[in-house]
């Protein structure tokens, strides 16, 4: 079938992209699901700073390339047990094989198959659907229709508005999983986030939601802080400030027991580190390009018993996590269509994407 979809032919165009438009609509023929695949009616497709890391080159990938990876959408054609035609899915951007080592330690996220199949632009099985074009973390949102692996399908509430629900493919998956999942923050410790996008602002939902206190925000964007504010930080600080490390741990009796990275800045997680008090664990969420590098006082991290970890897709089970956070944004614990800023057409995604960039919104979603 002719598919009409929003393809990155070349990274590290300047910006504004409005002008330079890396992004440019094309028609592109997809082929059939395979054994094992589904075709998807692309409902909605949020837009994501991994989405940008591709465009301004800092998270390199094969080029040309479908992008858009959190999505949600209708199977209109199911080659997969458990999947059937207008079933409603959200995507998951890593699609697990279920069997090799980390899938079977109940680490989907690190599935070693999977990582393989998004660094090549494959689904899962290895193959290409899409004609000359490669897959974006096994799902291509970005266009009507799609080819994804059931693997990276998880069956939702057909009722949710589908604006809202590709956000819980990765922007809450992720920072909501970093907090409940990664740093299984307790109630009553103190925790602080650096970066109010999305995935930030996500895990500062997932830190109200399990009742950590107090929780700061930090971010350079004063709307964000302010609504971080309205979302339950009990302190918020510019981190343009000079003494915005001084402000978190004066807010937090000398540090915060879980500091949360979001920005994808090796600056800015030796800041989170900074923040972490004796004792505390500090998570890092955001995806800096590979030449990137951090150093901390190697002593601390035996000294003062400290805790430096990784979270990729909030160390989440798809399967598991996502109708949970869908439940509870139902039950009104997770209000994730606060992060909501805007609906987009497919025309529109180059000057989107400056938005995303210069930090005037939090999550903007395609609309088909």
């Amino acid at each position: 079938m002719i598919v009409r979809g929003a393809v990155l032919r070349e990274m590290g165009l300047p910006a504004p992209y409005a002008e330079s438009r890396p992004l440019q609509v094309e028609e592109l023929e997809l082929a059939p699901p395979g054994p094992g695949e589904l075709l998807v009616r692309i409902r909605a497709a949020g837009l994501c700073h991994s989405d940008l890391s591709v465009i301004d080159g800092s998270r390199p990938r094969v080029m040309p390339m479908l992008l858009g990876h959190e999505a949600t959408g209708e199977v209109v054609e199911s080659n997969a047990p458990g999947f059937a035609p207008g079933d409603v899915i959200a995507c998951a951007f890593v699609p697990a094989c279920g069997t090799c080592g980390p899938c079977a330690e109940g680490r989907p996220a690190l599935c070693e198959p999977g990582a393989t199949a998004n660094t090549a632009g494959t689904l899962l099985t290895g193959t290409r659907r899409l004609t000359g074009v490669h897959h974006h973390l096994g799902v291509s949102g970005f266009a009507d229709h799609a080819v994804i692996s059931a693997h990276s399908a998880v069956q939702i509430d057909p009722s949710l508005p589908p604006e809202i629900a590709a956000l819980f493919g990765c922007a809450v998956m992720t920072g909501v999983g970093a907090v409940v999942n990664t740093a299984q923050v307790r109630a009553g410790r103190s925790a602080v986030v650096f970066g109010l996008g999305g995935v930030g602002l996500s895990a500062l939902l997932g830190a109200v939601l399990v009742g950590a206190h107090p929780i700061v925000a930090v971010d350079v964007v004063p709307t964000k802080l302010e609504l971080a504010q309205t979302l339950g930080a009990t302190t918020v600080v510019d981190a343009r400030d000079t003494d915005a490390i001084e402000q978190v741990r004066a807010a937090t009796a000398g540090g915060a027991d879980y500091a949360f990275e979001t920005v994808g800045s090796a600056k800015v997680l030796e800041q989170a580190y900074a923040a972490t008090r004796r004792g505390g664990t500090t998570v890092t969420v955001g995806l800096p390009h590979p030449s990137q590098t951090f150093s901390v006082p190697a002593v601390s991290l035996v000294a003062e018993e400290r805790t430096l970890k990784g979270s990729y897709l909030g160390s989440s089970v798809p399967s598991r996590d996502i109708p949970r956070y869908v439940a509870l944004y139902r039950a009104g614990r997770l209000p994730v269509d606060r992060l909501l800023t805007a609906t987009v057409g497919l025309d529109d995604l180059n000057q989107a994407f400056d938005d995303l960039a210069a930090g005037t919104s939090i999550r903007q979603v395609l609309l088909f």
